[in-house]
C-alpha cells in the first residue's frame, strides 16, 4: 500500500496534464485511507481514516472543477502552457472562481486552516505511515500545486491576501496547539501544520527571496520531521506509551533515541 501512494504522489509531482493530476491527486487519497485505517480493527482507526478521505475527496472534486476552468480559461490543460498563460487566466471572468475551487483542494490536502483538524487524528495510522505521508509527502501536494501555479494566479492582491492571511492563521494555529499537546504524535502534527502554514505564506508573499526559503524549509522539515516521527514510533513501541507526561527523563534509558532525536531537531 505504500508504494501504491509511492507511485501515486510521484504521478502528481510528474503530471503536467491537469486531469492526470487530479487522478493521481485521488489516488493519494484513496491510498492514505488504506495506510490510515491500516490497523482497521481499531474505531479510531477507521473514523480517522474516513474523515482524511472525505476531507482531501471533496477538496480534489473542488479541483477537478477548478482545473477544467483553468484549462478553459487558459486553452490548454497542459500546466507547462498555462504557466505562460497568466495574464490572459487573471483577465478572465472566471479567474476567482478558479483560484478559490483550486485553493480548496490544495488547503484541504496540505490542512491548512479551516481544514487541518483532519491531520491529527489522522496520527493514528502507523509510524511509518506517519512518517512518509503526514511530514514528507502527502501533506506537501497542495503546497506543490500551489507553487506550479505561482506563474499563474500570482502578482495579484486576491493571492497575496488569501494565502499569507490562511498561511499565518495555520502557522500560530497548528504552533499554539503544539505546545498544549500531550501525544508525541500530536505534538509533530501540529507542529507539522504549523510548518505548512508558513510555506502558504512564503508562497503567497511570492517574492524570489519568500519561494527561496519556502524550497528550503519543504525540503528540512522532510528531513527532520521525518527522524521525529520514527522516534515517537520507537518509543511508543517500546513503553507502550506516548503521553510526554509520562516520559520524563526517558533520556537516561534511551541515549541512542535521544541522541538521534536532538540530531533531528537541531
Amino acid at each position: 500500500t505504500l508504494f501504491l501512494f509511492m507511485g501515486s504522489m510521484l504521478g502528481v509531482v510528474l503530471a503536467d496534464h491537469g486531469i492526470v493530476l487530479f487522478v493521481f491527486w485521488e489516488l493519494t487519497s484513496i491510498s492514505s485511507y488504506l495506510l490510515i485505517g491500516f490497523d482497521h480493527r481499531r474505531e479510531a482507526a477507521r473514523s480517522a481514516a474516513l474523515q482524511a478521505l472525505l476531507v482531501t475527496g471533496a477538496g480534489g472534486l473542488a479541483l477537478l472543477v477548478g482545473l477544467i476552468l483553468l484549462g478553459q480559461a487558459g486553452g490548454s490543460m497542459e500546466l507547462s502552457t498555462l504557466t505562460h498563460r497568466g495574464e490572459a487566466i487573471r483577465s478572465h471572468p472566471l479567474h476567482l472562481a478558479i483560484f478559490l475551487l483550486i485553493r480548496v483542494g490544495a488547503f484541504t490536502k496540505s490542512a491548512q486552516f479551516p481544514f487541518h483538524f483532519w491531520l491529527p487524528n489522522a496520527m493514528e495510522a502507523p509510524t511509518p505511515v506517519s512518517t512518509y505521508l503526514h511530514s514528507a509527502t502527502m501533506v506537501k501536494a497542495g503546497i506543490y500545486l500551489l507553487a506550479r501555479l505561482l506563474p499563474v494566479f500570482g502578482n495579484n492582491e486576491v493571492w497575496l491576501v488569501a494565502l499569507t492571511t490562511i498561511g499565518s492563521v495555520t502557522m500560530i494555529l497548528g504552533g499554539t496547539q503544539a505546545l498544549f499537546a500531550n501525544d508525541l504524535k500530536r505534538v509533530l502534527a501540529f507542529a507539522t501544520i504549523a510548518v505548512l502554514g508558513m510555506l502558504v505564506m512564503l508562497i503567497g508573499i511570492g517574492t524570489e527571496t519568500a519561494i527561496l526559503a519556502m524550497f528550503i524549509t519543504l525540503v528540512a522539515h522532510a528531513l527532520y520531521k521525518a527522524p521525529l516521527f520514527f522516534a515517537a514510533g520507537a518509543i511508543d513501541h517500546a513503553l507502550h506509551t506516548r503521553q510526554l507526561n509520562q516520559l520524563s527523563g526517558l533520556g537516561r534509558h534511551m541515549p541512542f533515541m535521544a541522541c538521534a532525536s536532538l540530531l533531528a531537531a537541531v
